[in-house]
């Protein structure tokens, strides 16, 4: 593990955090942590996911699906239902 500090959660884009999240979950599946490591990476780990599932529900949230009036041809749009 490198001696620079983890940017903090909040401060990286979804990609950022997924990557890093892959990462963690890489060296994990290993084995090859020691113990506290081990607890470290997890906690830094379901930081990150939480904080792509919030990227994620933040983007489903501006998506529009575009309606089409009765000629076919678009005729707005509505938000996206989402479940």
């Amino acid at each position: 593990m490198t001696d620079t500090p983890a940017k903090p959660v909040a401060d990286l884009s979804f990609e950022e955090a997924l990557r890093e999240l892959e990462s963690i979950v890489q060296k994990l599946e290993r084995g090859d942590v020691p113990l506290q490591e081990s607890i470290s990476q997890y906690e830094r780990g379901e930081a990150l996911r939480n904080h792509c599932d919030t990227l994620l529900k933040a983007a489903e949230a501006k998506v529009e699906k575009i309606r089409r009036g009765n000629d076919g041809q678009a005729a707005g749009t509505e938000p996206l239902d989402v479940e």
